[in-house]
């Protein structure tokens, strides 16, 4: 389904939808229920509920104005034809067509009311094009969004908003405090290094005896060569 609305261009409706011969029948036909089952054989309602009733109810509604403007097979087929039409441009787009739809209406009831064939026939006099107009809005633009409603398919809107100035989060490094903690345990398990005056002293002495044994051992040496 488009969600763009076409451009609609009236045309004479004569005898489109609705024949001679079909027409001789739905006249004979008194009840609703038959008159259901006409036009949905005739006009090919092959819907499922509630499609099928809302579109059946808007036909029978209309079979049954003509009835009491006294309205002849031809103009009656015609009516039947321009309901459908208006009805078909109202679901053609989920979006508000609504004045493209009236506008329509007047050029199909003006096409059928001024004789300036092939593009016009008078089947209907001035006086019966505005009881027709008042009925179409009473019965079909008033139920304007509800047709739509029914007949169309929803249409949902996906918003995401993306701020330009807005400062990017900056990242935390996890692993920054375990590497702290290692450091720390690492400085407590090593051994001290810095050394007491004890100490200092007792390496001293060490370091004098060892330089007092060389010495001696040197002086030793010499007199054993001069021997």
């Amino acid at each position: 389904m488009d969600t763009e609305s076409k451009a609609l261009k009236a045309k004479v409706m004569l005898w489109t939808d609705v024949s001679y011969h079909e027409m001789e029948e739905m006249d004979q036909m008194q009840s609703i229920p038959d008159l259901e089952r006409c036009l949905c054989s005739v006009l090919g309602v092959h819907l499922p509920e509630p499609k099928r009733g809302v579109l059946l109810e808007m036909y029978v509604q209309a079979v049954l104005f003509g009835r009491e403007c006294n309205f002849k097979k031809e103009q009656t087929s015609a009516l039947l034809s321009i309901m459908k039409s208006i009805h078909e441009a109202n679901i053609e787009t989920p979006l508000n067509n609504i004045e493209q739809c009236v506008e329509y209406a007047m050029d199909l009831l003006l096409c059928h009311s001024v004789r300036r064939p092939p593009f016009s026939i008078n089947i209907f006099s001035f006086e019966e094009v505005g009881c027709i107009l008042k009925y179409i809005h009473n019965s079909y633009v008033r139920h304007y969004k509800l047709y739509k409603y029914i007949f169309t398919k929803q249409v949902k809107l996906d918003l995401s908003l993306t701020y330009s100035d807005q400062d990017e989060p900056t990242k935390t490094d996890s692993s920054a405090p375990e590497v702290e903690n290692l450091m720390e345990k690492a400085t407590e398990a090593a051994p001290t290094t810095e050394s007491s005056p004890q100490t200092e002293e007792a390496e001293g002495t060490k370091l004098g005896y060892s330089e007092q044994e060389a010495l001696t051992e040197h002086e030793v040496r010499e007199q054993m060569v001069l021997v």
